[in-house]
C-alpha cells in the first residue's frame, strides 16, 4: 500500500511541478512539441509550389533515390510508401503526390549520418506520380518518382 501511495504523490508533485513553471512562463507547451513545420511548403496547391517551398528551385534527377510503393493501389486511402535515399550525405527527404490538394505528404529532416529512410502511409485522390525529393549537405536536391494507379479515391472518392 505504501508503494501505491508513494507513486501517486511523485505523480502528483511532478505534474503540480509542471503546471506551476507553465504558470509562471517558464515552460510553455510550444517548446514541447516539435518544432514549427514548413507551411508555405505544406500548403501549397500544386507541385511547383510545393518545390519552392521546401527551397528545390531545381532538381535533378537520380537513380540513387528508391520508392517502393504499389503499382496498384486498391484503396487511396492508405498507400504504403517507402522511400531510401541512397545519395551521401542526404540530409532530408520529401514525398509529393502530384494530384493530391496539397501536394507535400511528408519531409524529414536526418542529423549526424542517419540513414536517410522512410516509411509512410499516403492519402491519395486518384492516380498520381509520388515523387521522392533528397537534399544534400551541399545544398543540391535530387527527384524520384514513380506513378501509382488508383482504383478507389482516397482523398473523399
Amino acid at each position: 500500500m505504501d508503494a501505491l501511495r508513494r507513486t501517486l504523490i511523485k505523480g502528483a508533485g511532478a505534474t503540480g511541478a509542471i503546471a506551476a513553471a507553465m504558470a509562471a512562463g517558464v515552460l510553455k507547451p510550444s517548446q514541447v512539441l516539435a518544432a514549427e513545420y514548413n507551411r508555405t511548403a505544406f500548403e501549397a496547391k500544386d507541385v511547383a509550389g510545393a518545390l519552392k517551398g521546401v527551397g528545390a528551385g531545381s532538381t535533378t534527377e537520380s537513380k540513387d533515390i528508391v520508392i517502393r510503393a504499389p503499382d496498384i493501389a486498391e484503396n487511396g486511402a492508405v498507400v504504403p510508401v517507402d522511400v531510401v535515399s541512397n545519395i551521401p550525405n542526404t540530409i532530408s527527404l520529401a514525398v509529393l503526390v502530384d494530384k493530391n490538394p496539397a501536394p507535400l505528404t511528408s519531409a524529414f529532416d536526418f542529423a549526424n549520418g542517419a540513414v536517410a529512410e522512410m516509411a509512410l502511409r499516403v492519402k491519395m485522390g486518384q492516380t498520381s506520380m509520388v515523387e521522392a525529393i533528397a537534399k544534400t549537405s551541399d545544398g543540391k536536391y535530387f527527384i524520384a518518382k514513380k506513378e501509382v494507379k488508383v482504383t478507389v479515391g482516397g482523398c473523399g472518392g
